[in-house]
């Protein structure tokens, strides 16, 4: 599927890995929705490429589909890219003091991690499904973002890795409920991403990470994200898959 000429909503999309998407599918001729509550950031990027800037919360039906509405008025909306964060508890199951883990942090954890991705995507599926059909009768794509978390989870990690986990689970079901409707689903997962969001503990999640990564021996890049989902989008024949994006990364259990 091409990119130029297509409008995209990218949800998240003024945060590290939802920006390097911005930029690597303005690059290549989208026309992009930025979804984000970074109304800061959203509206830096917007006036520094053009892109429309929507203030959108993942959670709610009204809103995702004004940042829709929006993105269907640049042109054919074909591409959902959700990268979106959140609150997150954690904690072990039972505490020292033999408490057990918070149940309304896991409840706000699954409601931004896993209910949000969800409401993004079936309401992006069906804009989607609206346009008219392309190459091979494809009308587009959505891409999901989960982590490695959802396949290792760390100790603490209970309630990010079961959000994750549940991302991971829907990709396959999503790519086959969608797939009479020519639209693709795919998720990324990617391992340790260097991200503006660390903040001045960057350099030190740098030496403590890279060191464990494999091959490269580093964290991960936004920009290397945008590329990966710049890819997916442009090769047809990925469809319901999970891509891990970690540079051979398996995480220990802390």
């Amino acid at each position: 599927m091409q990119i130029s000429g297509n409008s995209a909503i990218v949800v998240g999309g003024a945060g590290g890995l939802g920006e390097a998407t911005v930029r690597r599918l303005h690059g290549a001729g989208a026309k992009i929705v930025v979804a984000d509550m970074a109304d800061d950031k959203g509206r830096a990027l917007e006036a520094e490429l053009g892109v429309r800037y929507v203030r959108t919360d993942a959670t709610s039906e009204d809103s995702v589909n004004a940042a829709i509405a929006e993105a269907e008025s640049l042109g054919p909306l074909r591409i959902s890219v959700d990268t979106h964060g959140g609150p997150a508890s954690g904690g072990r199951l039972v505490g020292k003091d033999g408490a057990p883990l918070d149940l309304e942090g896991f409840k706000t954890t699954i409601t931004f991690y896993l209910t949000a991705v969800f409401n993004v995507m079936r309401l992006a599926a069906a804009a989607i499904a609206r346009q008219e059909l392309q190459d091979e009768g494809g009308r587009g794509v959505i891409i999901n973002t989960a982590s490695i978390a959802g396949y290792e989870g760390q100790i603490g990690q209970v309630p990010y890795s079961a959000a994750k986990g549940g991302v991971i689970g829907m990709t396959l079901v999503a790519a086959r409920d969608l797939s009479p409707l020519g639209i693709r689903v795919v998720t990324i997962a990617p391992g340790t991403v260097n991200t503006p969001a660390y903040g001045k503990a960057a350099d030190q999640l740098e030496q403590y990470w890279g060191a464990q990564v494999p091959f490269p021996k580093r964290m991960g890049r936004s920009t290397e994200y945008g590329q990966l989902a710049a890819s997916i989008i442009e090769n047809d024949y990925l469809n319901g898959e999970v891509i891990r994006l970690d540079g051979g990364l398996r995480f220990p259990p802390k």
